[in-house]
């Protein structure tokens, strides 16, 4: 069961729900493809010797810190959570300190949204919100973006426009 489910209220139901995009996971899937065309290029051109055990060196730094990477990227996909009720805006993150922030829709004042091209192409943006007297920091990468800014504006005052 998401954190969501568990958080709701008497007469509260989920209006969207978001998470990071797949795409966060890209840079270190990258490190250990290069690592693998190290490895592979160490073992055709230099076989034997001090350069190919240079090379081998080189690969498994990469192999290790992508591979590092690349779980620390998963587990912060699988642990964040957004979402937006007909009464509050939550975050969470976290699997073994939890953290969350949460605002009602009646203290939310403005969402603004960001995409680049890539974004508006794979979906993925990022979206800040504005309260009275508070801004949450901007979340970063979040699939859906204008979506999950829709359903936080169409219900701002705790009830359908």
């Amino acid at each position: 069961m998401a954190y969501l489910d568990t958080l709701l209220q008497p007469g509260e139901s989920i209006l969207a729900r978001s998470r990071p995009h797949w795409i966060i996971l890209l840079a270190p899937i990258a490190e250990v493809i290069a690592a693998v065309i190290v490895a592979m290029a160490t073992f055709v051109v230099l076989p034997h010797g001090q350069l190919a055990l240079l090379g081998y060196g080189i690969a498994v730094i990469l192999g290790v810190g992508g591979a590092l990477h690349l779980i620390a990227r998963a587990l912060t996909r699988s642990t964040t959570e957004y979402g937006v009720t007909n009464m509050r805006v939550v975050q969470k993150r976290g699997i073994v300190s939890l953290h969350t922030i949460e605002m009602n829709l009646d203290k939310v004042e403005s969402v603004d949204v960001d995409q680049s091209l890539i974004g508006r192409m794979f979906g993925f943006g990022t979206v800040a919100i504005h309260g009275v007297g508070s801004r949450w920091d901007p979340i970063i990468g979040i699939e859906d973006p204008l979506g999950f800014r829709s359903a936080i504006t169409t219900h701002i005052g705790g009830e359908s426009k």
